[in-house]
């Protein structure tokens, strides 16, 4: 800025984790510092309705299901869903019924939000599918799947399902399910996010058995997750890492369940709101259920069973709950079925707030195994003279003006000391990391604001960014973005803000990145003050201590980690973000993240507003919502700048969690549940739905 201030657990697929990974990023499949082979793809494609690809499928279609799925059974060995088949790209009702109900099978990529038609349709699945949302894009709504008797190896996947209700809570009339499973087997449902049906978001019914729910959010639903509907006592189920909220019943209820293993799952009755819970886990008939490191949190009846079914519970956390909380009989031991690993209790509110639902990095398909479909042009740059260019900006100024298709910057690991531009009449560039961590690759430089030009002057905040992106629908992925100024060394020089990335464009999506730096980090700007300037951070990393998320863009920084950084004198001090939006504009959204940082407790602020050249008329916006904030956050968390008092702009929380966090009062504003629905992710992207490209 130009004005002066002062100065991860269990592990259910074949993801390799890294050491001291954040416990957000874990529960996300993401890499501290890295990534997974196959996460980000190295090239680019074009999405259209129903594209195919005859090669191998992406490595994410690889991906095998854990628990009761898992278990050999009935003439079907695990559950792989369409990985043999052929991997498909629907954005209309007509392709994804098409598909679905096929013979053969699919990898069925959902890469848009689908309306059934008529309300409450349930698309009947057939054998040997996945269907997967692509990143976050994929929707169903107004209706849901079915999957009728003797159909297997089904994946339900990134998807979500929402908003088949009708206006009547307690509907009889409407059987509209998310997933409704009658006489199925081998059906694995995972990072889905399921709301607002009319029914159930999941039933499982009619002796369907071999079956794993994980890693969904379940929300704002009467008859959430039903299973049984039959006298037989024949279904294995396991259901682990979901967030139940704001769910009245069925969270699950069980009837006549041979196996339920229930684990690691968080059940949340939120207070103030028009959703009070009636029970949580259920076991009923002759169900024999082991519930283990489960976390309840305000619920009513979080635990019961009638007297003939059986409850054994182990590990379990209870914060704020009444009723009935039950166990006895014996039930059987899940590792004679197949092997997982627990999460500590106290760590499930934070690992699933940030972990469960929809994936970026899932669905998103490989360009490299469908070449044919991908118009993208792929340079290479590498410091050892293997590639087309030895530098990131040799190869951007290859890219010709007015590009109007995508361009990815294939850039080998190494260190690049260089300052990067991709300006604005180079549109559709991609910066990708190839290397196996997004440590690998490291594009920095050291200038600061106040650090000499060769030709005289000095180069600004925004000038002394080391990478600076000016152009529309820009990627960067699994890559380092730093700047390295030195502060301790360069203490008689006035001015030590240090961009490591500058944006200042619309529909800027980066996956995957670290971004760091000390004091203004990440700046994220518009093109000009009348110009929206969108900019979506997710599964990255951001440092820093002074303002170091700042800007006037319109901006999201979601399920990532921000570390805080001690002062180049060694003290804790500092401010995360310096919101100077437009009035009537959206500013910064901080979602579902983690903030920690080896720093001293209470010395950091969320923020404050930054009044850019002493503007009145901005009103900069700071909404950290869903987030685990560690001891650093200061208990007042927003102060005021340059003469502008915090309180006359919009800076609000909403069920933030963590030691850093705190109840509403006159110094820490806490959003309602109406005006955190205005407040989502959507909300601040609007028509734009970011994918990887």
């Amino acid at each position: 800025m130009s004005e002066t201030r002062s100065k991860a657990r269990h592990r259910r697929r074949r993801t390799t984790l890294a050491a001291g990974v954040p416990l957000a990023l874990t529960a996300a499949g993401v890499l501290a510092y890295g990534n997974t082979p196959g996460m980000f793809g190295a090239d680019a494609r074009q999405t259209v309705s129903a594209t195919t690809a005859a090669a191998a499928a992406p490595a994410w279609a690889a991906d095998v299901a854990d628990g009761f799925a898992s278990v050999n059974a009935l003439g079907q060995n695990g559950t792989y869903g369409g990985r043999d088949g052929k991997t498909v790209t629907v954005t209309t009702l007509a392709d994804l019924e098409k598909y679905a109900t096929a013979t053969e099978p699919y990898v069925i990529v959902v890469a848009a939000a689908i309306n059934m038609n008529p309300v409450g349709k349930e698309i009947k699945v057939a054998s040997d599918k996945t269907i997967v949302g692509q990143g976050t894009s994929g929707q169903i709504v107004g209706g849901g799947f079915f999957l009728g008797q003797g159909v297997h190896n089904v994946i339900i996947r990134n998807l979500t399902i929402r908003d088949s209700y009708q206006g009547v809570w307690n509907d009889k009339d409407n059987d509209f399910d998310g997933v409704q499973m009658d006489g199925a087997h081998h059906v694995w449902i995972d990072h889905n996010d399921l709301r607002r049906m009319a029914d159930g978001l999941i039933d499982s019914r009619k002796d369907t058995t071999y079956v794993t729910v994980s890693w969904n959010k379940l929300s704002d639903n009467n008859k959430t997750f039903g299973i049984g509907w039959t006298e037989n006592v024949t279904a294995s189920l396991t259901i682990h890492h979901n967030w139940f909220r704001d769910t009245e019943q069925r969270n699950p209820s069980t009837d006549n369940v041979a196996q339920a293993h229930l684990y690691n799952n968080y059940l949340e009755d939120v207070s103030g709101t028009s959703i009070n819970s009636s029970y949580g886990n259920y076991s009923r008939g002759s169900t024999k259920m082991v519930l283990e490191n489960s976390y309840f949190q305000g619920m009513k009846n979080p635990v019961q069973k009638d007297s003939t079914a059986a409850i054994v519970q182990r590990g379990n956390v209870f914060s704020g709950t009444s009723g009935r909380n039950e166990s006895g009989g014996t039930a059987f031991d899940p590792k004679s079925y197949y092997s997982y690993t627990l999460d500590n209790a106290a760590d499930v509110p934070a690992l699933l707030r940030s972990g469960t639902g929809p994936r970026s990095s899932l669905g998103v398909t490989d360009t490299v195994s469908t070449k044919a479909a991908v118009a993208a042009t792929t340079i290479t740059v590498a410091k050892d003279g293997s590639g087309q260019y030895t530098s990131v900006q040799q190869a951007i100024d290859a890219v010709p003006a007015g590009n109007g298709s995508r361009v990815v910057i294939a850039v080998k690991p190494g260190t690049y000391r260089e300052t990067v531009k991709v300006p604005s009449n180079k549109p559709h560039v991609t910066i990708q990391g190839t290397g196996a961590s997004r440590k690998d690759t490291v594009i920095t430089y050291d200038n600061a604001a106040g650090t000499p030009k060769p030709g005289g002057g000095t180069y600004g905040t925004s000038g002394s960014a080391s990478v600076t992106v000016e152009a529309d629908d820009f990627q960067a992925r699994n890559l380092t973005i730093n700047n390295d100024f030195d502060e301790a060394r360069n203490q008689s020089l006035s001015g030590h803000q240090a961009v490591a990335l500058r944006t200042a464009a619309d529909k800027v999506f980066l996956d995957g990145v670290i971004v760091n730096g000390d004091q203004d980090t990440l700046l994220l700007d518009t093109a000009a003050k009348d110009r929206l300037g969108r900019v979506f951070v997710t599964n990255s990393y951001v440092t820093g201590n002074v303002d170091f998320i700042f800007g006037r863009a319109t901006a999201v920084i979601d399920r990532s980690v921000i570390t805080l950084k001690k002062r180049w004198d060694g003290s804790s001090a500092g401010y995360i973000t310096a919101p100077s939006t437009a009035a009537g504009r959206k500013g910064i959204l901080i979602n579902r993240t983690t903030v920690n940082g080896d720093v001293s407790a209470g010395t950091f602020y969320l923020g404050r507003p930054w009044h850019a050249g002493g503007d009145a008329s901005l009103d900069p916006q700071t909404t950290v919502r869903e987030s685990t904030l560690s001891a650093a956050v200061r208990s007042a968390p927003w102060t005021d700048m340059g003469g502008f008092s915090w309180k006359d702009d919009r800076f609000a929380e909403y069920r933030n969690t963590g030691p850093g966090s705190g109840s509403a009062s006159g110094d820490r504003p806490h959003l309602t549940d109406s005006q955190a629905a205005d407040q989502e992710v959507a909300d601040w992207l609007g028509d734009w739905t970011p994918t990887a490209s």
